[in-house]
């Protein structure tokens, strides 16, 4: 049955992501290659920094989303539950995995409500590939997934590479720009577009924000590596030079940043946001907000809810010293040329 096979793909795309080197084997993320300018004579009030910003009109304490990751399972629904918990209490938004399994079947959809139940004040992101986008014949449908989990918004991922590599994938994607305008004018919340980890670059962000979408994560190359999730479920490597096809992190966001003269959006950093100094650099090319999700989902593995909170947390204390150190009272400052190429320091 169809539902057996996705919750059975879920199944095993959890268990490598936590278990598996699925990270990109010699491509990086790109932020290695920037230093923060320091600056001497810095005058920031550290104490005073605030991070609190809205996110498409509910305010957050951290720029930070809890990026979307499972769903569809029993497993994920316990998953779900205790990363919920953790957003809730740090008051920052939060995604949910593909909501593919709930266009299938309801068997699963508490794995999915039980994000809103346990986070009711944080923006919920919900989530639809676009592979399914394409195929579907009623808007309608994507509103009442929208509905279920009472998102604040609607992410469609763009995954092209897994889709093409995935067993049971679904490489066809024709019509898709039209479907996300028409998306756009139908849904009663606002879309976001993501990659999942080879990257989106200006020029297909701008045919998206001319679309109507109002939020690109960009979601680069050099974190995890969905391609390598594929090739290890096919257990073949016949398709391994695309273990590291995608565009780098860093690439993507400072590409997509330039869009901002023209047009009003979210940007939002991910794909091998790690730690902290990858945060600090990701904000300071010009993401609005950073994202990560498998670094969260091993935390949670191994320290828990209040291991996800004090991750969290501790990121952005460093931040603050980033700001301290390079002067910036406020992000906005530190978008402002505080990263320089380290080629240019020798």
């Amino acid at each position: 049955m169809q539902e057996d096979q996705t919750v059975k793909r879920k199944k095993e795309h959890l268990k490598l992501c936590l278990t598996a080197d699925v990270k990109f084997k010699s491509k990086t993320t790109g932020f290695e290659n920037y230093e923060f300018t320091h600056c001497a004579l810095t005058e920031v009030e550290i104490d005073k920094i605030n991070f609190e910003t809205k996110f498409f009109k509910k305010k957050i304490n951290y720029p930070f989303l809890i990026s979307c990751m499972t769903g569809g399972t029993t497993e994920a629904e316990n998953i779900n539950a205790q990363l919920a918990i953790a957003a809730e209490e740090l008051k920052i938004p939060i995604g949910v995995g593909s909501q593919r399994q709930a266009l299938e079947d309801d068997k699963h959809l508490k794995s999915y409500k039980i994000i809103r139940k346990n986070a009711r004040n944080v923006p919920v992101l919900g989530n639809l590939g676009a592979a399914q986008i394409v195929q579907l014949k009623k808007i309608d449908v994507v509103q009442k997934l929208n509905d279920q989990i009472e998102a604040d918004a609607m992410v469609v991922h763009l995954n092209p590479l897994q889709e093409l590599l995935q067993k049971e994938g679904e490489p066809n994607f024709k019509g898709l720009l039209k479907q996300l305008g028409k998306l756009v004018k139908h849904l009663n919340v606002p879309i976001i577009v993501k990659e999942v980890g080879a990257g989106i670059s200006g020029k297909t962000a701008k045919e998206l924000l001319e679309a109507g979408v109002e939020g690109i994560d960009v979601a680069g190359a050099g974190g995890t590596s969905w391609a390598g999730v594929e090739i290890l479920r096919n257990k073949s490597e016949k398709e391994k030079e695309f273990w590291d096809w995608g565009l780098p992190t860093s690439y993507c966001i400072k590409d997509v940043y330039k869009l901002k003269k023209y047009y009003k959006f979210i940007l939002i950093g991910s794909g091998g946001i790690n730690s902290s100094i990858e945060a600090a650099k990701a904000i300071a090319l010009g993401a609005d907000i950073v994202a990560s999700a498998r670094i969260i989902l091993q935390t949670l593995n191994k320290s828990g809810i209040e291991g996800v909170k004090n991750l969290i947390t501790n990121w952005f204390d460093f931040v603050k010293s980033v700001m301290f150190l390079t002067g910036s009272n406020t992000l906005n400052e530190l978008r402002k040329n505080k990263l320089i190429l380290k080629e240019l320091l020798y």
